[in-house]
């Protein structure tokens, strides 16, 4: 059985005021850790960011608006196909506000890649190992 997930997106992001620019989305899950849907933003070779979105988060913001702090997802209509609308907030500027970027993805393709995970980890099975946890946390001392 397989207990990995990964799939590369043409995604949209914004930066500030700018327009959209498209990038590749590298998105992975493991069963290893069952609640994090990781995505790597990457242009030219180059990575832009990481980020570990929480997956049943993902999946509810393909319907309603979820999320505060760093992380906030919504869907969002643009005429002919339904988009999900991650917003991803950074480190702090100077100017006192926050680095901030939006990615605008495909919803069908999200969904898609969401039913793929549950094939792995059917949704409300997860289990935390605690005492792998704990044992990397003391290893770490």
């Amino acid at each position: 059985m397989n207990t990995a997930v990964h799939r590369t997106l043409v995604v949209q992001i914004r930066t500030g005021d700018t327009d959209r620019f498209p990038v590749l989305a590298h998105f992975s899950y493991d069963a290893l850790d069952p609640f994090a849907l990781t995505v790597v933003f990457s242009h030219d070779g180059r990575v832009l960011a990481r980020w570990s979105l929480d997956r049943q988060m993902v999946g509810e913001g393909l319907t309603r608006p979820v999320g505060v702090g760093d992380v906030r997802i919504r869907p969002q209509s643009r005429g002919v196909w339904d988009e999900l609308r991650i917003e991803l907030l950074g480190d702090d500027r100077s100017d006192g506000d926050r680095h901030r970027a939006v990615v605008f993805v495909w919803a069908a393709a999200v969904e898609a890649l969401l039913r793929e995970t549950h094939v792995v980890v059917r949704p409300g099975t997860e289990q935390v190992r605690v005492d792998d946890f704990l044992a990397e946390l003391t290893a770490e001392g």
